[in-house]
């Protein structure tokens, strides 16, 4: 089946280091993926208009550009899956990294078969999730309306505007209301098998979710449990 999806799939490479370009494109081609490379980051912002892709896979280290404000810059403007591959392995230029909207993390040097299931994974949340049963299509919590169906969050009738990754761990949460959910549990269900232990993915999210959708002096809506994992207020 995943074959069947990569077909049209066009993956934005930024890279300056030609080798890995040329092992990333010649792994991706072989596999029906459509390559787009920009090796400075300077025509990102312009590609990512031109080309449309699908997933940007971001080193953060280029010659012309800052690799995290590029990240930022790109989510600003796109919805698209940003896997950053970059050879700063700390925690702090991950989570800086995920802050800025990026969607995953990987560390050089990486297997190329690592980097393939990590773009089909990102792409699993970054495209059209499961259409939502008919008896849960709309959840609602106070002022905030969550349409399933549409993948459409609202408050007080105003749009806001989520990514795919974070409309995911939405809709987990949301579906077990009042449920707690642990760390893996979420990253499990949002991300995939094997992200299991990244638990500073799902509290950069949560945070993310947070800002977009609770409102000062009214009670949370996202509860956390410490140690634990999190859980939707109950109704």
């Amino acid at each position: 089946m995943a074959e069947a999806t990569t077909a049209t799939t066009r993956v934005l490479l930024v890279e300056d280091d030609l080798n890995i370009v040329d092992l990333i494109r010649s792994n991706l081609a072989v596999r029906g993926f459509d390559a787009v490379v920009s090796t400075d980051g300077a025509r990102v912002l312009q590609l990512l208009e031109t080309e449309v892709p699908d997933i940007v896979l971001l080193d953060l280290m280029l010659p012309e550009a800052d690799g995290f404000e590029l990240c930022r810059m790109i989510r600003e403007r796109s919805s698209v899956g940003i896997i950053v591959v970059s050879g700063r392995g700390g925690e702090r230029d991950k989570v800086t990294a995920l802050n800025m909207g990026a969607d995953d993390y990987m560390t050089k040097p990486f297997s190329i078969e690592e980097l393939l299931a990590r773009i089909m994974a990102t792409l699993r949340r970054t495209r059209m999730l499961a259409p939502a049963e008919p008896d849960e299509s709309t959840i609602v919590a106070g002022e905030l309306v969550i349409d399933l169906a549409s993948q459409q969050v609202t408050r007080s009738g105003a749009p806001v505007h989520l990514t795919p990754t974070e409309f995911a761990l939405l809709r987990e949460l949301a579906t077990n209301r009042g449920k707690l959910l642990t760390h893996a549990h979420l990253l499990r269900r949002v991300w995939g098998q094997g992200y299991e232990t990244e638990t500073e993915y799902v509290r950069v999210y949560v945070r993310r979710l947070r800002a977009k959708l609770e409102v000062e002096d009214s009670p949370p809506l996202i509860l956390t449990q410490p140690r634990a994992g999190y859980r939707f207020a109950p109704g």
